[in-house]
């Protein structure tokens, strides 16, 4: 597999957010908001920094251990597992929900960066030991987000035949219905075709839930990369986090530290998470639903369920796999459970963990380094085909179309419609003809003004029909650039935020991930466009 990779700033891409952006650059009124910085020199300093705070090793490896218990896992990934009893081990950390399918491209390309991360670290640390850690947020109850995907511009949505709340302990047994469909638009018939259908088969139609698909799914396409995925809905690692649990229960610390922390971030950029008094779920069976005090009880909303205060406290000791930490607290009880010294996360995540450095310095928790996940653009045989047809260079696409149009026609035609010399020629002759006026009779002023207004309007009128016949004459190449766009930003968004990884997979297999992780640079901070040659 041939293939050319440019890298551009994030922010000529138009598509992050000012906070993202100036994370990226390393403005100064963002330093306060995070403890390292994102380069090699903030992951050494992490280092250093984790030594000092220990994680339960014991606990995760067994869990670990239990979760892998009937999955085929490589032994890379059993070896790594086994590696996180080492005080030398850290993990690199990214996570996400289990969308269905995986859901978006840059799913992969979080667990990719991860990787590769954690790699270039073993050969710049030979005596350290660094684990890819794919955190899946398997408590999420956002059936209408994780339970959608898109293949070949097609929308794919399950209902999970009515099940509710957590969506990684739903039953995949109504899953054949959209798989089956799904199957019949794969193609070309081949290697690569058999072995994704065999391996969703597998993944969906065998594993009796959600969760357990996700690891079935990630680790038959990364397992051998050593990638070690990781479930949390469990109760002995919720037990571990259990006394933040009981504090944010009996005192809601968190609301007031990262509500001031937000109000301060909110003076430059917009906010992405807003806390709760309470910020945690309750989470039994197809439950999981807000937990509220009122008065002197802690109520579960929507529900008959009601605490005092000893009944919650006994109910957080005996069952602490009960309570859901919502996105306030999920960061913390991801660093109480592994030795982790990088989180590596898109966007809006690398914007709510700005708001909480407060509360991990509450709790004397370890701050990992952030990083922005690595973003990928895929330039398709045919996408190349119509850049150079165009004349566009792979930065330009991150324009948008009617400014690709416009620099299309200029090339071409040059400035044939563009009216603003003539307007201005015009405005400047009616400003001196509106002042000979205002001095013939002062009354007439508002009547010279109103003319003006009406021969710009006029002339501006002119202007688009001219722009509009000079586009008829070069439909062709129009034509071009919004297949242009439509190719590598479906729905006028990037591509990663749209597309599905199995159309990739049908065209590629494997070598796809390998190409990936190869060309990106784990410290480098660039968008990543990568040219299929073939």
């Amino acid at each position: 597999m041939d293939t050319l990779c440019t890298f551009i700033n994030y922010k000529d891409t138009n598509s992050f957010s000012e906070l993202v952006c100036d994370y990226m650059d390393k403005a100064e009124n963002l330093r306060p908001f995070y403890q390292f910085t994102a380069n090699k020199k903030g992951i050494e300093e992490a280092i250093d920094a984790r030594k000092k705070t220990a994680v339960n090793r014991p606990v995760l490896v067994e869990v670990l251990q239990e979760q892998y218990a009937n999955t085929d896992a490589p032994d890379m990934v059993l070896a790594n597992i086994q590696s996180l009893l080492n005080p030398n081990t850290y993990t690199i950390c990214t996570a996400h929900q289990p969308n269905l399918l995986t859901g978006y491209l840059y799913f992969f390309y979080k667990i990719l960066h991860a990787i590769k991360m954690a790699e270039a670290l073993k050969t710049d640390h030979p005596e350290l030991n660094f684990v890819p850690v794919y955190y899946m947020g398997s408590e999420d109850n956002d059936l209408e987000e994780l339970g959608q995907f898109w293949h070949q511009g097609q929308k794919y949505i399950w209902d999970a035949a009515g099940q509710t709340g957590a969506v990684g302990r739903m039953n995949t047994k109504s899953l054949e219905v959209v798989l089956e469909k799904l199957f019949t638009y794969f193609g070309p018939p081949g290697e690569y075709c058999s072995t994704l259908i065999e391996t969703l088969s597998s993944a969906y139609l065998t594993q009796k839930t959600i969760a357990a698909a996700t690891q079935y799914l990630v680790n038959s396409l990364f397992g051998h990369y050593g990638l070690v995925v990781l479930n949390p809905d469990n109760k002995k690692l919720k037990k571990l986090f259990a006394p933040i649990i009981i504090d944010e229960l009996l005192h809601q610390k968190a609301y007031p530290i990262v509500q001031k922390q937000s109000a301060l971030l909110a003076q430059h950029y917009t906010v992405q998470a807003f806390p709760r008094p309470i910020n945690l779920f309750y989470l039994k069976d197809d439950m999981r639903a807000r937990i509220e005090k009122q008065g002197d009880k802690w109520v579960v909303l929507q529900n008959p369920i009601t605490f005092s205060e000893k009944e919650i406290i006994d109910e957080v000791n005996q069952h602490p796999d009960r309570f859901s930490p919502n996105v306030i607290l999920r960061g913390l009880f991801q660093e109480t459970i592994l030795p982790n010294i990088c989180f590596i996360g898109g966007g809006s995540e690398l914007a709510y963990w700005l708001q909480l450095k407060p509360l991990f310095d509450h709790y004397k928790l370890f701050y990992p380094s952030l990083f922005l996940r690595q973003s990928v653009q895929i330039i398709s045989p045919k996408s190349q085909e119509l850049l150079q047809q165009t004349g566009f260079s792979v930065q330009d696409i991150f324009d948008t179309e009617n400014n690709l149009i416009k620099r299309m026609l200029l090339q071409k035609k040059g400035p044939s419609w563009d009216l603003s010399a003539e307007a201005q020629s015009i405005e400047s002759n009616f400003a001196a003809l509106a002042t000979r006026v205002t001095h013939l009779d002062a009354s007439l002023e508002k009547a010279a003004a109103a003319s003006i207004t009406k021969i710009k309007k006029q002339l501006k009128n002119l202007e688009q029909k001219m722009y509009r016949a000079e586009k008829k004459k070069e439909a062709i190449s129009i034509d071009q650039i919004i297949r242009l766009k439509s190719a590598c930003q479906p729905n006028g968004q990037l591509q990663e935020r749209i597309e599905n990884f199995s159309g990739y997979y049908l065209q590629y297999g494997w070598r796809i991930f390998d190409e990936i992780k190869m060309h990106i640079r784990p410290f480098e901070n660039q968008f990543m466009i990568i040219s299929t040659l073939q």
